[in-house]
C-alpha cells in the first residue's frame, strides 16, 4: 500500500546514535510509531563525531554539495542508514567533528549550516515531504530559511513546517551579527530579534506553520510569564496554532517482561519478580538487604529537576526508615551533596554520579518510589519509565507530570502516584509522607498502586495518531 503522507523529522540528536536527553529519545522512537501507521517518515541529524561507531554499520554515502552562508562555503556530505525509517546524516568535520553536541561559540553558524544543508538535501534526494517536523532551537533556521529563501521554488512552496518545543528554557540566542551570517533581508529582523539577540527558538515559533509541545499542560504553562522565558507573548499570539501532544516511550524496549538488563522478569498480573530485582539491586549497590521503602532518582542534577528543594531536606527524608538511590550527573555542588549524603548514611544511600543505561533499567525495575520534584517538566520520560516498571512516582504537579500522574486514593483504589503543587520543601515532604503512609498500609494496599502504575499506557500509539492528524491538517491547508 502506497504511503500517502511524507514527513521529515529534523533534529540535532536521535537515539540510538546520539542523545543528550529526552529529545534524542523522542526522535529515536516517534518515527517508528509513525512508520507503523503507514507514514513515509525519515529522520535527519548532524553526523556528530561522538556518534557511536557501532550504530553506523551499514551507512551509505549518497552525495555531497556546497552550502553557502554569505561568503562562507562549506561542503555537506549526505549519508543514510537504510531501514524502515531511513536516517540521514549531514556530515561536515569542521562543524560537527567535536567532542560535544552543543556549547560552542559558533553554534549559530553550525546550525545555520545544518538548516540550509537539510533543505538542499531534499533536492538532491528528490524527496519533498508534506511536512518538515522541526525540534527545538537548533532547527529554527529550517523554518526561517524555508519561508524566506526556498518558498519561491515550486517543490518547496507546498512544504509545511511543524516546530516542536521540547524545552523552552534553551533558546539558541546569539549576537546580532548572526543576521549577516544568515543572509536574510533586513525586514526579517523583527521575526528573529529577541532582546537584542538573534534567537533560533523565536525563528521556529514565528516561521513554523504550527507549533506543538510535549504535553497539554506545558502548552498552557508556556503562555504565562512564569514558564514562558520571555516568549509567552509570542506564544499567546499564536495560541490558535499551538497544541500539546504528550511524548511516549518505547514499550518494546522498556518491558519488564522481557528487559535484558533486569534480574527477574515480571508483569502487572505477576508482579512478584519486582521484589527479587530490589534485593539484587540492594546487593549490587551495597545497601542493607532488608524490606524497606527504596526511593530512587535518575536525573540531571540541576535546579530545574527540583534538586534545590530536595537538597535541604535530604537528612529529614533519611530520618524516615528508607533507602535512597541516585543515578545522574550535573552541577558539581549537587554532586558533592549526594556523595556526602552517602558517606553519612552507609548502607542506606547509594550515590552513583555517572550514567549507565543498564543500571538505570535495574533501578526502574527495583525501586518502590521514584522522585521527580521538578520546577517545570515539559513532558518528562522518567515517570513513564518508572510507571512501566511499577515504581510509583512522587512528583510536582507541573507539565507532563501533571498529565501522566494521578494522586492515589486509598478509598477508591484509583491513581498511580503522589503529587504536590507548591514548589517548596514542605510540599515535597508532604507527598513523600503520603506515599510512605500508603506503602505502610500493607502489601495488598501497595499492590493496588503498583498495578495501577503498570497498567498505564504511555506508549507512542495514541501520540502518533495525534501527530498524524496534525500532519494531515497541515498538508490540507
Amino acid at each position: 500500500m502506497e504511503k500517502g503522507l511524507k514527513v521529515l523529522l529534523v533534529a540535532s540528536e536521535s537515539a540510538p546514535f546520539v542523545k543528550s536527553g529526552g529529545l534524542g529519545d523522542v526522535v529515536g522512537s516517534l518515527p517508528k510509531a509513525l512508520q507503523k501507521k503507514n507514514v513515509d517518515v525519515r529522520v535527519v541529524i548532524p553526523r556528530h563525531r561522538v556518534i557511536k561507531n557501532e550504530t553506523m554499520y551499514g551507512v551509505e554515502f549518497l552525495g555531497e554539495f556546497d552550502v553557502y552562508l554569505q561568503w562562507r562555503k562549506q561542503r555537506a556530505k549526505v549519508l543514510v542508514k537504510p531501514g524502515e525509517v531511513p536516517v540521514y546524516f549531514i556530515e561536515n568535520d569542521y562543524y560537527f567533528s567535536r567532542g560535544a553536541l552543543y556549547g560552542f561559540d559558533d553554534d549559530n553558524e553550525r546550525f545555520a549550516f545544518f538548516g540550509k544543508a537539510v533543505l538542499d538535501m531534499l533536492a538532491m534526494l528528490d524527496f519533498y515531504p508534506d511536512v518538515i517536523h522541526c525540534n527545538d532551537w537548533q532547527t529554527g533556521p529550517v523554518c526561517m530559511y524555508l519561508k524566506e529563501m526556498y518558498n519561491k521554488v515550486t517543490e518547496y512552496s507546498k512544504i509545511k513546517t511543524l516546530f516542536t518545543i521540547h524545552n523552552l528554557q534553551y533558546q539558541g540566542r546569539f549576537s546580532l551579527d548572526t543576521m549577516e551570517l544568515l543572509g536574510v533581508s533586513d525586514w526579517a529582523y523583527a521575526n528573529i530579534e529577541f532582546y537584542n539577540t538573534v534567537c533560533y527558538m523565536k525563528m521556529g515559533l514565528v516561521y513554523a506553520d504550527y507549533i506543538s509541545t510535549v504535553s497539554g499542560t506545558y502548552a498552557q504553562e508556556i503562555q504565562t510569564p512564569e514558564y514562558g522565558y520571555g516568549m509567552d507573548g509570542i506564544l499567546r499570539s499564536r495560541s490558535d496554532r499551538l497544541c500539546g501532544i504528550l511524548n511516549g516511550i518505547d514499550f518494546t524496549a522498556n518491558n519488564p517482561e522481557t528487559d535484558g538488563f533486569i534480574v527477574k522478569h515480571f508483569s502487572a498480573a505477576h508482579p512478584e519478580g519486582k521484589a527479587e530485582n530490589k534485593h539484587a539491586l540492594q546487593k549490587r549497590l551495597g545497601l542493607e538487604e532488608r524490606e524497606v521503602p527504596l526511593i530512587a532518582m535518575i536525573t540531571r542534577l540541576a535546579d530545574q529537576k527540583g534538586v534545590d528543594i530536595l537538597a535541604p531536606v535530604l537528612d529529614e527524608m533519611m530520618r524516615r526508615d528508607v533507602q535512597f538511590v541516585l543515578l545522574g550527573t550535573g552541577e558539581p555542588s549537587y554532586e558533592y551533596t549526594f556523595r556526602s549524603l552517602q558517606s553519612r548514611y552507609p548502607g542506606r544511600v547509594s550515590a552513583n554520579i555517572f550514567f549507565d543505561e543498564a543500571l538505570a533499567q535495574q533501578i526502574y525495575a527495583s525501586a518502590d518510589l521514584f522522585l521527580m520534584p521538578s520546577k517545570f517538566e515539559p513532558c518528562g520520560l522518567g515517570q513513564m519509565f518508572s510507571l512501566r516498571f511499577g515504581t510509583v512516582p512522587i512528583a510536582r504537579k507541573t507539565g507532563g507530570l501533571a498529565d501522566t500522574i494521578r494522586q492515589y486514593n486509598p478509598e477508591t483504589k484509583e491513581g498511580n502516584g503522589f503529587l504536590f503543587e507548591n514548589y517548596d520543601c514542605g510540599g515535597l515532604l508532604w507527598a513523600l509522607d503520603e506515599a510512605l503512609r500508603t506503602y505502610h498500609m500493607g502489601r495488598e494496599e501497595w499492590a493496588h498502586v503498583v498495578k495501577n502504575a503498570m497498567l498505564c499506557d504511555y506508549s507512542w500509539e495514541s501520540s502518533a495518531v495525534q501527530y498524524i492528524a496534525l500532519y494531515e491538517k497541515l498538508k490540507e491547508n
